[in-house]
């Protein structure tokens, strides 16, 4: 089983997660449950997470980065201790967008132009099908992005060619406006995007219905 695109290259998912250390992860729940168990919610988080990316990984569907922001690349990467396929690093400074867009340029570094897939951790129904169907959307179009209902995305994909800039500079993160400006950016510039299924991220107490259960 491969995904390779025409350059021979798999396509790269990146993980954009936080250090689950209490009072430095998950702040809004942290407001409702308490910071050491708003940190272990986000722990379990990123365990379902990188175990379907893992997966993918290891059947060579996909290489598999993981960025952490709150720790240093060594720590990250004790913690971690990533499978065949899968590697980490912490991410770079500055804001949500410029650290985004730099992950995919590091993504690309050394190999050949492949496409980019970004995912967070708040995602406790992922699953495999929502990445391999992500994957097969940008072989078509070169933006592919899994809207939430708070008006942002859990996930965006650069196809093989795209300049990872435009989709993440002078984006208002955290407001209600970020999916909907991507979408009218991206058309602007002449592409179309595909769209994956809905998905609620967990961010406040509202969001854990059902699955602390």
């Amino acid at each position: 089983m491969s995904h390779q695109g025409e350059s021979g290259a798999l396509p790269v998912l990146i993980v954009m997660t936080r250090w689950p250390a209490s009072g430095r992860c998950k702040q809004r729940l942290a407001q409702s449950l308490g910071k050491a168990s708003a940190a272990g919610i986000q722990a379990r988080l990123i365990s379902h997470t990188l175990a379907v990316a893992e997966s993918l990984a290891q059947n060579r569907v996909l290489d598999v980065r993981i960025a952490v922001s709150g720790a240093g690349p060594k720590a990250c990467r004790r913690w971690l201790s990533p499978q065949q396929g899968v590697s980490v690093n912490a991410q770079s400074r500055g804001g949500l967008g410029t650290r985004l867009c730099h992950e995919v340029l590091r993504a690309r570094a050394h190999r050949p132009p492949t496409s980019v897939i970004l995912i967070g951790t708040d995602l406790p129904d992922l699953h495999q099908q929502d990445l391999l169907t992500a994957i097969d959307k940008l072989n078509h179009s070169p933006l592919v992005i899994g809207p939430s209902p708070d008006g942002g995305y859990w996930l965006i994909g650069l196809a093989a060619e795209e300049d990872p800039h435009w989709p993440f500079h002078s984006i208002p993160w955290g407001t209600d406006a970020v999916c909907r400006l991507t979408v009218e950016r991206a058309r602007r510039l002449g592409r179309t995007p595909e769209f994956l299924s809905w998905r609620n991220d967990i961010d406040t107490i509202g969001d854990l219905s059902g699955w602390l259960a």
